[in-house]
């Protein structure tokens, strides 16, 4: 929106968002930041990080509050914008505190009032206008590429600058652990020079590893071995002496 738009406030809906804005600084709402633009602040982003123990853990859920002129007697309309297995993206949802239901709309609901509400309903599985049905796995997936995905929207990297720093030292710690692993963890997975950024003209060449011997099978035996030498020789004195005390 222009910032004209911003303008077109009227006064109380003007007055109440800073009002909200004052109260969701000082007291945060758990798991969600909430940011103003700049220029229309009757257009709210926020961002829900995914909580623990769920499918979304890890994950950073852009999306965006648009407040009516007249708020705070009408509700927002909410969107969200990373993809995330249980909305619709750039979609208007159907809650009971956005505009689809103005009827059950209650005018001393704040922004963290609208928040809370949607990351509970974010975390169940009841369907409704807006969502969608994945599988956890899907959602778990979608989660990790959040973090790639956000970097990429000009608007979330504006407003959330600590949000920004915080996954790109994620993303650098991952690489950090990747890079860790070693290829034998993995016996069925045969990773190739070119994996790695190497050339195979660059690479000496480790000769071929010597098999080791089967230390158990092999001490067995060789007792075996030595138990069968010393019964022989025994007997072939015995036979040795047998013969001289006849002769």
């Amino acid at each position: 929106m222009s910032a004209g738009a911003n303008r077109k406030a009227s006064t109380a809906a003007t007055r109440r968002l800073k009002q909200d804005y004052l109260r969701i600084r000082k007291d945060p709402v758990p798991y969600i930041c909430a940011e103003p633009l700049p220029s229309n602040i009757l257009e709210w982003h926020f961002v829900v990080r995914g909580p623990e123990k769920t499918p979304y853990e890890g994950g950073y859920y852009h999306g965006k509050l648009i407040f009516p002129q007249d708020f705070p007697f009408k509700p927002p309309s909410i969107y969200m914008i990373t993809p995330n297995g249980r909305f619709t993206c750039n979609t208007r949802l159907c809650l009971s505190i956005s505009d689809f239901h103005p009827d059950t709309w209650n005018p001393a609901w704040s922004v963290s009032t609208i928040l809370t509400a949607l990351l509970s309903f974010m975390v169940e599985n009841i369907p409704t206008l807006g969502s969608i049905k994945t599988s956890d796995f899907t959602k778990r997936q979608l989660s990790a590429q959040s973090l790639a995905y956000n970097l990429q929207d000009r608007v979330f990297c504006e407003l959330f600058p600590e949000l920004v720093e915080e996954i790109r030292v994620k993303q650098l710690t991952q690489e950090h652990l990747s890079v860790q692993i070693h290829p034998h963890c993995f016996p069925d997975v045969k990773l190739r020079d070119e994996d790695f950024g190497v050339h195979n003209d660059h690479v000496a060449r480790r000769p071929p590893a010597r098999h080791q011997p089967k230390t158990n099978l092999s001490g067995g035996l060789t007792k075996l071995c030595v138990i069968a030498g010393l019964v022989v020789c025994v007997y072939t004195v015995k036979l040795v002496l047998h013969h001289i005390g006849q002769d």
